[in-house]
């Protein structure tokens, strides 16, 4: 356990070179628990569209898993960056559902630790920390995905706090969660969008998917997915839903679009790591296939196509993973890391749709089956080129920042 590895050493010392031997004890922790937990219950439940157990998310809390960003002031690790990309990196390469728990309360917990004011870090960040609290991101709308200042979820105050009214939609784990962190538009001028939006916390009741959404002025609508199964999208809808005044984020009104950019370097940061535990995850599973399944009496791997497949497949998993920590070691220096966490993101999101049709490829017919895994890891990896900003808004972002310093 992580707690258990903190108290022996007194603390963990960040270092450039993960080889001192931390972070590979950080990722035989993950990855035992991953094998032995999570493994085994994995394909069954994607199958079936069954959520993450309860138990297993219990399991995570009490390893410390959804407090590695935290300062230990505030309940959580207190570790880096490389610690968090590692850990999302052992968790995805089994089920990239597990892997992506802990990005909402990351979400939550950034825009808190950046933003927030002391009474609020003091309410929310020791549950988000020790998974007392679970946190979902209610950001996008059906209108407005990729074009976050065009959000349009109104924020109007009143005595006391605010009313929020509109729809949001894409929702993940909405249901499950204690909070949703909500984007919505407090002022509106055409000429200043981004100007105009503030991020609230709504508190509301934990419930199972048949439960629907547990809050009086929310409703809920599931959206059923090809893969990411484990937890459930919602379309959401706000109906004069009374948010305290003490739940705006910082504050002050008007800033949520540059906390919410902020915040994105590190939800980037995480889904590259993701993508490459999902691509390794299926690549470790064509290399075992191929040694076992035989062809005109030989194993399938002695073949050159095969052997080259494989080849080319983990040199892209490895570019991009080392893009991911490179972006890991900018963030953890404190150093601006959108141009970084941009490119990790973008490269690893095509690399794993790649790697995880390469996969596919080399099982063959048996690989188009629901009886073997890697059908699973194809469906998950598709997701990446689309969530925590597209491909394409990636290519924006890196291309924009390009310009900015050369």
């Amino acid at each position: 356990m992580f707690f258990t590895y903190l108290e022996r050493k007194g603390g963990i010392q960040m270092v450039e070179d993960r080889k001192d031997g931390i972070y590979e004890e950080i990722r035989q922790q993950v990855r035992d628990f991953a094998e032995k937990e999570v493994r085994p219950i994995a394909h069954k439940l994607d199958i079936q569209d069954k959520e993450i157990p309860w138990e297993i998310i219990r399991k995570m809390a009490d390893l410390g898993y959804f407090g590695i960003l935290v300062p230990q002031e505030w309940g959580g690790l207190g570790l880096d960056y490389m610690s968090m990309a590692i850990a999302a990196e052992e968790l995805s390469r089994v089920w990239l559902s597990v892997g992506s728990v802990m990005t909402r309360n990351i979400i939550a917990e950034t825009l808190l630790l950046n933003n927030g004011t002391e009474e609020q870090k003091k309410r929310y960040l020791p549950g988000l920390a020790t998974g007392k609290i679970f946190a979902a991101a209610a950001f996008t709308e059906p209108n407005a995905g990729s074009d976050t200042a065009g959000m349009k979820l109104r924020a109007e105050k009143v005595k006391g706090g605010w009313i929020l009214s509109g729809t949001k939609t894409w929702c993940t784990f909405a249901n499950r969660a204690n909070i949703l962190v909500v984007l919505a538009r407090t002022t509106f001028n055409p000429s200043k969008r981004h100007q105009g939006l503030s991020i609230f916390i709504v508190e509301k009741d934990p419930s199972e998917a048949h439960e629907g959404i547990k809050h009086k002025n929310i409703t809920g609508e599931l959206i059923e997915t090809v893969g990411y199964h484990g937890m459930h999208c919602w379309t959401l809808h706000f109906e004069d839903c009374f948010v305290p005044e003490e739940n705006l984020i910082g504050m002050e009104p008007g800033k949520g679009f540059y906390q919410l950019m902020q915040t994105y370097e590190s939800a980037r940061i995480q889904t590259a790591a993701r993508a490459v535990g999902v691509a390794q995850g299926a690549f470790d599973l064509a290399v075992k296939y191929s040694k076992e399944r035989y062809q005109f009496e030989v194993p399938i791997s002695s073949f050159q196509l095969i052997r080259a497949k494989l080849a080319k497949m983990l040199t892209y998993i490895e570019a991009a993973r080392q893009l991911t920590y490179y972006a890991c070691r900018m963030k953890d220096t404190g150093k601006r890391c959108d141009l970084e966490a941009g490119m990790a993101k973008l490269y690893a999101a095509e690399m794993v749709e790649y790697v995880t049709s390469e996969a596919m490829q080399i099982f063959g017919g048996y690989g188009y089956s629901k009886e073997y895994e890697i059908e699973r890891y194809w469906r998950d990896g598709r997701i990446f080129k689309i969530f925590e900003g597209t491909s394409e808004i990636q290519e924006e972002v890196i291309a924009k920042r390009i310009l900015e310093i050369y």
